[in-house]
């Protein structure tokens, strides 16, 4: 599958379009069929006992299936998620998260994709699963 946009492209869409989360999310790579995002986990992002909120996970899952949908697509800014089923696993603490989201169908009016959470504080297991469908506008 050729992606229409890569990380640069895909930052400055996200900087332009999102700048109210634009901070908090960072591309780390776009290899077909995947988008990896990292989101660092300060404070703001932690429940009672330091462990990251699902509502945090969850972000960067959502985030991350947008762009991984943009990059085949290119530049639409009218997707939305239809449909979230998320895993919580393991509970990381306050560091980097990294999603990598796989593209598991682009059809003409829905997305599906499936990702991974991984934290560097336990960088060998997932810490969360994530299946998304999103809805794509007519002619994108």
């Amino acid at each position: 599958m050729e992606m229409k946009m890569d990380v640069a492209e895909l930052q400055a869409f996200l900087e332009l379009d999102f700048p109210q989360v634009s901070k908090s999310f960072e591309f780390v790579e776009v290899a077909p069929p995947f988008v990896t995002m990292m989101l660092t986990a300060s404070d703001k992002h932690l429940r009672p006992g330091g462990t990251v909120s699902g509502p945090s996970m969850f972000a960067l899952a959502d985030v991350c299936a947008y762009f991984c949908i943009l990059a085949a697509l290119g530049p639409v800014a009218l997707a939305v998620t239809t449909n979230c089923s998320i895993d919580f696993i393991r509970k990381p603490v306050a560091g980097r998260l990294l999603c990598r989201m796989e593209l598991l169908k682009l059809g003409r009016t829905l997305a599906v994709c499936e990702g991974r959470i991984f934290s560097d504080s336990i960088p060998e297991k997932i810490v969360a699963r994530a299946s998304l469908t999103y809805s794509i506008p007519a002619n994108p």
